[in-house]
């Protein structure tokens, strides 16, 4: 009886003690928990963040778990692909079918022969500095957001690997002579870029598009169209040069969050920056006759400046001389 008994009281001891023994093996250790060489702690944050501890200087190597992780990788795979693609292809789309139904927008009478100075060697030089390495960049931009979907059923992934990798360097090299086109643009050209009553007009009928007569409303130098797009593309242009930047040198200003937030910022308005210059392209060659002389040789012709920047052309007038040939020049552009 007594040999029963035994293995029967061991096992009821055992039970008795079974809950404590589990506690202890699964409780949540404190951050001065002893531990031995071989654990790892962990803890949660009230924000859901899990952690870990390290002893080294650079504490964000401690998160393992982040939740705005998987919302920033969504944003990266889906929706920036998303908003890029719609940002790309719908101004083609819309400007094509306005092309088709509009047609080139033409200069009033032919063109006169006559050529008005419009833009100086240095006005020009901003532009295309600008405006090049705007494109480099855009197109950069587009090979690590779809090149992955597009290209590498295209090409493989060995030769995709090498594009990307040329494209990330040529990327970061390019955003320098933007930056510098960018601030030279600025200076160049804020002074004439100040909204004016008269903007108002131009922006009732579109620049004359919405005019039955077809007549372009006055304007100065720029109309309200170029302004509007002259300080989209100052404050677009500085924002993805800030946000770049600080993409550059990951971690120097901010922590996992902020880059995340960056690169989410720098991608959109990436997106809406080339959404507007697809529009701006257009109206600077097909969409408009004379329109591509201003910035291809600096000089348009008399009859276009009377439609587009009639005031702008009066001022010629009256503060500049005809030299030899018979060409309008402004005093700044000499």
């Amino acid at each position: 009886m007594t040999k029963l008994l035994r293995p029967l009281l061991v096992l009821f001891v055992l039970l008795l003690a079974a809950p404590a023994v589990q506690a202890q093996l699964y409780q949540t250790p404190g951050p001065n928990s002893p531990t031995s060489k071989d654990e790892v702690q962990l803890y949660q944050t009230p924000d859901g963040m899990i952690t870990g501890r390290v002893s080294i200087p650079d504490t964000k190597l401690d998160v393992l778990v982040q939740p705005e992780g998987r919302e920033w990788r969504e944003f990266r795979m889906v929706w920036l692909k998303i908003i890029a693609g719609a940002l790309f292809l719908g101004p083609i789309v819309v400007l094509a079918v306005f092309y088709l139904i509009r047609g080139t927008i033409r200069i009033h009478g032919g063109r006169s022969g006559r050529p008005v100075q419009r833009f100086s060697g240095m006005d020009r030089f901003a532009h295309w500095t600008t405006a090049v390495s705007f494109l480099i960049l855009a197109v950069t931009g587009l090979i690590v957001t779809f090149g992955r979907m597009l290209l590498i059923p295209l090409i493989g992934h060995p030769n995709f690997t090498m594009l990307a990798e040329a494209g990330k360097y040529i990327h970061n090299f390019f955003s320098v002579p933007f930056v510098i086109g960018l601030v030279m643009i600025f200076v160049l050209w804020v002074r004439d870029n100040i909204p004016e009553k008269a903007d108002l007009v131009w922006l009732k009928t579109l620049g004359g598009v919405l005019n039955k007569s077809g007549e372009h409303p006055e304007a100065g130098r720029f109309n309200a169209g170029q302004k509007g797009v002259f300080w989209a593309v100052v404050f677009g242009g500085f924002a993805l040069a800030l946000t770049g930047f600080l993409l550059m040198m990951p971690f120097a200003v901010t922590g996992i969050s902020g880059m995340q937030i960056l690169h989410v910022v720098h991608g959109v308005v990436a997106a809406l920056m080339i959404a507007l210059i697809i529009g701006h392209i257009y109206i600077g060659t097909i969409g408009m006759e004379g329109a591509f002389d201003a910035m291809g040789s600096g000089v348009v012709d008399e009859n276009w400046a009377k439609d587009h920047h009639r005031r702008w052309y009066e001022e010629q007038l009256r503060n500049s001389h005809a030299n030899q040939d018979g060409r309008l020049r402004h005093h700044a552009a000499e």
